[in-house]
């Protein structure tokens, strides 16, 4: 059965302002067509206002024609575009007697009964709006006229001077939601740094206070789920710790009962000591399991600290181990730079045995361990190489994993030694590095503890 790809994550703010600039850019069209609409209606009536008004003026200033010689003058031609351009005739018995520049030779209305009104004509191509004023006892029409197309024209220039300023508020706007949005979701960013803080050791509850409404369900939700994770975690810890606890003392007495057995029976000394090995490892993987026990509950805040002098530490260990390193013709050196490091001081000897073990336990014989510990910068670095067999890269990745063991070592291990490590270097917000060792093989494993004071040399 094919796994189904996996969804693209989305954007809650980018959603969102989409909506809110959507929403308001169709509002606005939707606005601005009715502004259109209320403009162009107004711009009718002022229109016609104005056609109407002209048209009686004319009517009342032309009283007597044929005195004033006006038959035979033709209205010169305007050359200036004017943005209203109302054209006027005069037409007697359906003549155009006199007229503007502008209008055409023959009436834009003919016929028409009223004795004034609105009309609408098209006259050689061109639509016209027309009000016309008659004089029925002189026989004498005045029309005034304006072309349909220099009303769109100002409509057009009001556009035109309109689009700039909208889309520049627009943007503004798109500017605005993007802050106000990214303000209103700050809770959001919050919340998931609190979520992403938390940790196996830190499985307190999400504070609910000042928590959105929307957002509630989902806090609610998460802290039921991490109240279950820690009910569960302590447990596991409670069980692990009891259990270790309660395997010590029958071990111990299992290890007395094989020693006696051993000197009661000395012809089987090949087998009994085999069973106490076995049980010496068990020893061991209890010991370590109640450590990890200790050390899974607490917080890098809860953690005791103090200046823990390196020299003593570091000839402690060489003492301890010095036997088990003769024996086997291990070369073990100590070089140290540092004097003390700011450390809980059993964590930190817990953890350099456990890597002097390792070292020693996966070295062949007459190989060489060195353990280091100068100051590099700001930091403390203690390292523990040896010129071993080494490590794969695939292994490395793994090598602080719980029960995790490399294949092929012919070495017994309960696999938890570097995760004990990598905790206490947790801990202590230290940085635990694997690589290379002596001589160009071998591994190398590097502790390094920030903030240390100034060293003495040894």
């Amino acid at each position: 059965m094919a796994t189904e790809a996996p969804r693209p994550s989305w954007s809650l703010r980018r959603r969102l302002l989409a909506a809110i600039v959507a929403a308001t850019t169709v509002l606005w069209l939707a606005s601005l067509g009715t502004v259109t609409l209320i403009a162009w209606q107004e711009t009718e009536e002022v229109f016609d206002d104005a056609l109407e008004e002209s048209g009686y003026m004319l009517m009342a200033a032309t009283t007597d024609w044929a005195e004033r010689g006006l038959l035979a003058q033709q209205g010169p031609r305007d050359a200036r575009e004017h943005k209203v351009d109302m054209q006027y005739q005069v037409v007697v018995d359906g003549r155009v007697i006199q007229r503007t520049g502008g209008a055409p030779a023959r009436p834009f209305m003919a016929g028409f009964d009223d004795d004034d009104g609105f009309a609408d004509a098209e006259v050689d191509g061109d639509a016209w709006r027309v009000f016309v004023v008659r004089d029925a006892r002189r026989g004498v029409e005045v029309q005034v006229g304006q072309k349909q197309s220099k009303r769109f024209d100002i409509l057009e220039e009001l556009a035109e001077h309109l689009w700039l300023p909208v889309l520049g508020i627009l943007v503004l706007l798109a500017l605005v939601c993007w802050l106000l949005t990214g303000r209103v979701l700050q809770p959001l960013g919050r919340t998931a740094s609190a979520i992403a803080a938390k940790t196996p050791q830190d499985l307190a509850l999400v504070p609910i206070d000042g928590q959105p409404r929307e957002l509630l369900p989902i806090v609610q939700a998460l802290n039921g789920v991490l109240g279950r994770l820690d009910t569960a975690l302590q447990a596991e810890r409670r069980f692990t710790a009891d259990a270790a606890h309660e395997l010590r003392t029958p071990l111990a007495g299992l290890h007395m009962h094989v020693q006696l057995l051993q000197r009661q029976h000395p012809d089987l000394a090949g087998p009994f000591r085999k069973l106490r090995d076995d049980i010496g490892r068990v020893t061991a993987l209890v010991d370590s399991l109640l450590t990890l026990a200790r050390m899974d509950p607490l917080s890098r805040e809860q953690l005791a600290r103090q200046g823990v002098a390196l020299v003593p530490l570091l000839e402690q260990l060489q003492a301890t181990h010095a036997p088990i390193a003769a024996q086997r013709g291990i070369t073990l050196t100590m070089r140290c730079t540092l004097d003390v490091v700011d450390a809980n001081p059993q964590m930190l000897e817990i953890a350099l045995r456990n890597l002097v073990d390792n070292a020693l336990r996966y070295c062949p014989d007459g190989s060489r361990v060195e353990v280091e510990a100068v100051r590099v910068g700001g930091w403390a670095r203690i390292a523990v190489r040896d010129n071993g067999p080494g490590v794969d890269a695939a292994a490395m990745d793994r090598l602080t994993e719980r029960f995790f063991r490399v294949l092929g070592q012919g070495q017994g291990g309960s696999g938890l030694g570097l995760s004990i490590v990598r905790r206490i270097a947790d801990l202590h917000g230290a940085t635990l590095a694997f690589g290379g060792g002596l001589d160009g093989r071998g591994l190398g494993v590097t502790l390094e503890f920030p903030e240390q004071p100034l060293e003495m040399g040894l």
